[in-house]
């Protein structure tokens, strides 16, 4: 079969699954829409949060981060699976023994003040909003490679099936169609993989193909530091970046993991505080079976990018490539009209000097989304057209999971957060689920627009909800559950701290003109979290303490949930 047809076929099947499940577990009332009754196993639980948390910035944009960055694309990997530890010991049992449906819940009940929970809702708004636009790009990405359309008609057609499976299931139905998702996003990342290793250093296991050695007897990673240099890039195993950066943007990533809301609701699917437990220790060893096998894929896509387009006559190059121009998301021009590929660093002048034409053309003539590497990276390796596929199937399933938890966070704010628990607490079941489902097709629509043309590549978008999470969710979560002491004035003050300086410094310097030159202490917009987060400490903190503590009764509510009693 034809590689399209073997696209359609597994994408297909994939889908009607998908389908299939959300149907048989549609959500019959508003507990099954916001934590699927509390009756997942730990198991599945852990399945369904490896597929909600590893997004298309996992599965499609982390690899493809690595492959460009080298060494310095380590902040990822550290931040996220860090991240996901920190949460998992550190505050999911608690906050699931708390019994809150949301983050915002929590916050509003721990700070027994409706303007906390008006500012959890709203942090909870930006940082679903600005994650779930990464997942679009994401979709259309995916989509555009399968049916080979732009890219743009990739993200519409994405638009349409989150909205439909988000709306339809809620959280029981996102559940355990996130399962089946895993299972298919899992599988097409790791079979790629091994076969790309058993090619290349003939080693079933990628993560250790990474320090094998070539059939020439050099070392893999060796080749590609050689052809880097060669093509005035930086070495891949040296990053040039600011350590106080790489520090900051991994404790953004790492804290915000801990503070974002799709993933701690998640907790709240299981019948109670053990099994939150046991489903914290399955999902990180889901999770972990893709983040150890992402930088092997970095490192062959890289290798087989560049040996398989450099200098190579554009007539002759393979069919992946035009596949590829045909979404727009991989360009060639001919500056010097020879009708070869030239791919160097353009930012190297000495390169540069060294390769200009009397005409003075200058600069590489490949400009490839480092989004595609993950997806591009079987059919480089001229891998059979079912293997392509399945790796299809799997970047709409990491996709797509996570937009649709993402979008499960975004309407349960607006209709349990704000509308049942504070402006129309008489609204009924039925029209809350209703105003829910209204939110969500609402959402799924401005965020296509958006991810239509993001502020970065999906994985840096990622970073920027990341960072707004743990400016405004990490420290009133973490000081709600450990210190009695922090009152509704210190956490509504830090909040809006944290949450207004990080926006404002992505802001300025991604959208109004701002410079790398001009970023504060050398930090970069997706490292700015950390700083914003250590502003809302000091706020929190100096603020509770020149105002009154808590009533005793939430006190005792904290010592409550600090008891090890489940």
């Amino acid at each position: 079969m034809s590689q399209s047809t073997w696209t359609f076929l597994i994408v297909g099947i994939s889908f009607v699954l998908y389908i299939v499940v959300a149907l048989w577990a549609r959500a019959k009332s508003t507990s099954e829409f916001y934590v699927a009754g509390k009756g997942v196993h730990p198991v599945l639980n852990g399945m369904a949060t490896a597929a909600d948390w590893m997004s298309a910035a996992s599965f499609l944009s982390m690899a493809g981060l690595i492959a460009f960055l080298g060494y310095q694309g380590a902040q990822y990997l550290m931040g996220w699976t860090g991240g996901y530890v920190l949460l998992a010991l550190l505050l999911a049992p608690y906050l699931r023994k708390f019994g809150k449906f949301t983050v915002p819940d929590f916050i509003g009940e721990r700070y027994y003040s409706q303007g906390a929970r008006l500012v959890a809702v709203i942090a909870a708004l930006f940082v679903s909003f600005t994650y779930v636009v990464g997942q679009m790009k994401g979709v259309g990405v995916a989509f555009s490679r399968f049916l080979q359309i732009d890219f743009t008609y990739g993200v519409i057609i994405g638009v349409l099936i989150v909205f439909f499976y988000a709306v339809l299931g809620g959280m029981k139905g996102i559940t355990y169609t996130q399962v089946a998702q895993y299972c298919v996003l899992i599988f097409a990342y790791l079979v790629p993989a091994i076969f790309i290793s058993l090619i290349m250093v003939d080693n079933p296991f990628p993560q250790l193909g990474l320090g094998g050695k070539l059939s020439d007897g050099t070392y893999l990673l060796d080749k590609l530091d050689q052809v880097c240099r060669d093509l005035g890039f930086q070495e891949y195993t040296i990053s040039k970046k600011s350590t106080i950066d790489l520090a900051f943007v991994t404790a953004a990533l790492m804290l915000g993991t801990a503070g974002l809301p799709h993933v701690i609701v998640r907790f709240f699917t299981v019948p109670n505080v053990k099994d939150a437990r046991k489903s914290a220790g399955w999902a990180l060893l889901f999770i972990a079976l893709l983040y150890t096998t992402a930088p092997a894929i970095a490192v062959f896509s890289r290798t087989n990018l560049i040996s398989t387009v450099e200098n190579k006559p554009y007539t002759e190059l393979p069919a992946w490539f035009h596949n590829w121009e045909g979404t727009g998301l991989l360009k060639f021009e001919d500056k010097n009209g020879d009708g070869r590929v030239q791919y160097y660093n353009d930012a190297n002048p000495a390169f540069v000097n060294e390769t200009a034409t009397p005409n003075g053309w200058q600069g590489s003539e490949l400009t490839v989304d480092r989004d595609i590497m993950v997806m591009a990276n079987p059919e480089i390796a001229n891998l059979p057209a079912w293997v392509v596929a399945l790796v299809v199937a799997g970047g709409l399933a990491a996709a797509l999971s996570t937009a649709a938890g993402l979008l499960l966070v975004i309407s349960t704010s607006i209709s349990h957060d704000l509308l049942k628990n504070w402006l129309k607490p008489t609204i009924t079941e039925k029209g809350e689920l209703r105003a829910a489902r209204i939110t969500i097709a609402i959402a799924v629509i401005i965020a296509g627009w958006a991810g239509i043309d993001p502020p970065g590549y999906v994985a840096q978008v990622v970073a920027f909800a990341f960072g707004l999470a743990a400016a405004s969710f990490f420290p009133a979560i973490i000081m709600g559950i450990f210190s009695k002491r922090v009152n509704r004035q210190g956490a509504i003050a830090g909040m809006l701290t944290g949450l207004i300086f990080t926006t404002a410094y992505i802001v300025y310097f991604k959208f109004l003109g701002g410079t790398p030159d001009g970023y504060w202490w050398g930090i970069s917009p997706e490292g700015i979290g950390t700083v914003g987060m250590l502003l809302n400490f000091v706020v929190s903190l100096s603020v509770t303490f020149l105002t009154p503590p808590p009533p005793l009764h939430v006190q005792q509510m904290i010592d409550t949930i600090r008891l090890p009693d489940e």
